[in-house]
Order: structure tokens, then C-alpha cells, then sequence
């Protein structure tokens, strides 16, 4: 029996690889052709692939990581090759009971599911179509263990109307969150912080649905940086770390632009990205919205940016030691959540090319002498409040 065997572990970030045929036995291929996301055999990469039309977007093994025999960026070539859990409802089940895991939040790959492309097909009912039958599938996940497995809502946010009717569609349909991207100015759409996205937050805030910032949001530029004379694994593991932290400028822009203001009871979620930094970003911000006058340029604004956090911002981690004890000491329990971010390159996914031990392993060797209260909190509490998980 490990430490916190007791407590119904919710599992913040997780991902299911996309099975070859998601969207073209969702979608009608007679209408839109080969458009429609399919897998097919890249001869140059020499590895299987998904593409819409001739545009590849991206390996479809690269995602499923989980007991892997190479580091990445190197990934299963073949669908096949990958371990069932990653794909397979049932499957999934059997390692979230070994590894202690009672429920899951459910993302999308982002560099599969490739939102440049999809803006980039300038066709509404195409784009549309392909968001939707994607926030099916996550549906039917859920819908497979009730409970156990927690749909997070993909946004046609090109499309202001049609996200605020997709995010009431997937509500009714027991989704429990949305997915934004940190910066949808990369897409050619207004900053986060113009008053246009907000039908989106009051949507989202009447129907208590948190809104999440997972790492890379459809902006991919950071997996092309890093010169190639630095080697593949070097490059992968500098662009690890680049999206990882640049949730700092998410947090600060969604409070330093009135949005955390505005809606006070919108919760928002830094996911895959790590707590150990968030400490000196509030330090830095609190420091900063003094120094740059910020109450005197916005007196409605009654709360210091790490009080706003404190109120409605949450941050999650899988794989810290020191720097995740750090944080919870410093701020407390209440705005952290744990995830495992299976089966990604990155996760809690033991193999014989990770560092990764076993979740279980991992909370009993790291937090064992933590407070019990707050990792009870940490673990389930937070989660169960802020996505309304009635377990």
C-alpha cells in the first residue's frame, strides 16, 4: 500500500492518440474528399502520418510514447506499434488501476490535431465539422467510463458564435472544461485580451466550465527551433522547456488585461507546465503592477495579480521534486492540480528510454511527508471543485 492509496486521484492532463479512423467515420469523405484528417504512409519520413489533402499534420505515433524503447523526438513509426492504453478506453483503464489513477482529463494532441491547418482551410463548415466530430469522440470516451474518464471541449476559435455554441453543445453533452490557445493573435485573431473573446469567458463562466491553456495551443513554432547541429534530443528537450514556461505570459495576461477582473468566477488552468516557476512569476508581477502604476492607471481593479491567482488560477505538475515542494509551501495547496500528461514523451510513463518512474512511485517517494490535507487537496479536492466532479 502506498501513501495516498485512499485518495481518488484525479489525473489533470492526459491525452488519447487519435485512432487512425476519428474523423473519417465521423465525416462525410464523399463531401469533403481526402480534406478529412486520415492516416496515411509518409515515404520521406518513412513512418505513418496524418494529413489533410497534402498537408501533413503530423506522425501518428508521436503522441503515443507511454513504454516507448527510444528517447524522443524519435516515436512509434506505425499506429499499431503503440501501446493499446494510449488509443483504448478499456486499456487505458487497466493502467489508470496500476498506477493508483481513479480519473482523468481528457486533451487532444495538439500537434496532431494542428490548429494553424485547420484555420488555414478557410471553409466554416469543413472546420467546424472537424472540431465536432473530435468533441465526439472525447464524448463517447467519457461516456465509456462515467466518471472516470473527463472530456475537455476542443474550440472552433476562429469562429466566436460557433465557440459559444460549441462550448454550450459540449456542456450539455458532460464535458467539464474547455481547451483556448495561449495566443490567438498567432492566428491572425484578436489578442486574448480584447474585449472580443468575451462572450467566450461569460459563456464559459455561466456554465462553470474552467478554461484551460495546455502548453503549445496549436502554436508549434518552438519544435523548429534549435540549430540541427545541437542533435535532435537536444533540440526536443530546449523546446520542452520553452513551452513549458511560457504559461508565465498567459498568467499574466489574462490578469493584467481585467479578465480574472471582469469574471471573477472563471477558473483558468496553466496545464503541462509546471508550479515551480509560478512562485517567482507572482513575486515578479506583484512587483511589477506596482512599480508600473498599474492601481492608479486601473483603480476597479481591487486585487494584486497573486491574489487574482489565488481567487481563480490553478497550476499543475507531474514530474517536480524540489520545486514543486517549494511552491506548495510558499502558496499553499489550493491552486495546484496533479497530472501525469500520459502517454506524451514528457509523462509518468515508466520505459525503458524515460527517466519516468510510476506515478505511484512517484507521489510516495516526493510527497510522502507532505501535509496530508494538502495533498489530498492537490491530488482531488481542486480538481473535483473546479471541474464539478462529484466523486
Amino acid at each position: 500500500m502506498t501513501t495516498f492509496d485512499d485518495i481518488l486521484i484525479i489525473d489533470a492532463d492526459t491525452h488519447v492518440v487519435e485512432p487512425p479512423d476519428l474523423w473519417t467515420s465521423r465525416m462525410s469523405v464523399a463531401k469533403w474528399g481526402d480534406r478529412v484528417p486520415h492516416v496515411r504512409w509518409d515515404d520521406k519520413a518513412e513512418e505513418e502520418a496524418w494529413f489533410s489533402g497534402d498537408k501533413r499534420l503530423g506522425a501518428a505515433g508521436a503522441a503515443a510514447m507511454a513504454g516507448w524503447h527510444e528517447y524522443p523526438p524519435f516515436h512509434p513509426r506505425r499506429f499499431s506499434d503503440a501501446d493499446p492504453a494510449t488509443w483504448d478506453p478499456k486499456q487505458r483503464l487497466a493502467v489508470m488501476d496500476e498506477y493508483g489513477i481513479h480519473a482523468q482529463l481528457l486533451y487532444p494532441n495538439i500537434a496532431v490535431f494542428d490548429a494553424k491547418t485547420i484555420v488555414a482551410m478557410k471553409d466554416a463548415e469543413l472546420q467546424l465539422a472537424l472540431i465536432q466530430a473530435y468533441n465526439d469522440y472525447l464524448t463517447e470516451w467519457s461516456n465509456f467510463a462515467p466518471g472516470r474518464f473527463v472530456a475537455i471541449t476542443g474550440l472552433p476559435f476562429w469562429d466566436i458564435d460557433a465557440t459559444v455554441a460549441e462550448i454550450d453543445r459540449c456542456y450539455q453533452a458532460g464535458h467539464k472544461g474547455v481547451t483556448f490557445t495561449q495566443n490567438p493573435a498567432y492566428f491572425g485573431l484578436p489578442e486574448m485580451t480584447d474585449r472580443y473573446w468575451d462572450p467566450m469567458w461569460r459563456a464559459a463562466e455561466e456554465r462553470g466550465l474552467p478554461i484551460n491553456y495546455h502548453i503549445a495551443s496549436g502554436d508549434l513554432d518552438p519544435f523548429s527551433t534549435g540549430h540541427p547541429d545541437n542533435g535532435k534530443h537536444a533540440n526536443y528537450a530546449a523546446m520542452g522547456v520553452s513551452f513549458f514556461l511560457a504559461n508565465a505570459a498567459t498568467i499574466s495576461q489574462i490578469i493584467t488585461g481585467g479578465i480574472c477582473h471582469r469574471f471573477p468566477d472563471l477558473d483558468f488552468v496553466s496545464v503541462e507546465s509546471g508550479i515551480g516557476w509560478i512562485p517567482f512569476a507572482l513575486e515578479a508581477l506583484d512587483w511589477q503592477w506596482k512599480n508600473c502604476g498599474v492601481p492608479q492607471e486601473h483603480p476597479e481593479y481591487e486585487l494584486l495579480p497573486s491574489e487574482y491567482f489565488a481567487r481563480q488560477i490553478y497550476g499543475c505538475f507531474w514530474f517536480e521534486d524540489k520545486s514543486a515542494k517549494a511552491a506548495i509551501e510558499q502558496l499553499g495547496a489550493d491552486n495546484f492540480l496533479y497530472e501525469t500528461d500520459f502517454p506524451h514523451p514528457t509523462s509518468m510513463s515508466p520505459g525503458p528510454a524515460t527517466t519516468a518512474v510510476r506515478p505511484d512511485e512517484y507521489l510516495d517517494r516526493t510527497f510522502s511527508e507532505v501535509d496530508r490535507e494538502a495533498m489530498g487537496k492537490i491530488l482531488h479536492g481542486n480538481a473535483a471543485r473546479i471541474y464539478h466532479l462529484d466523486f
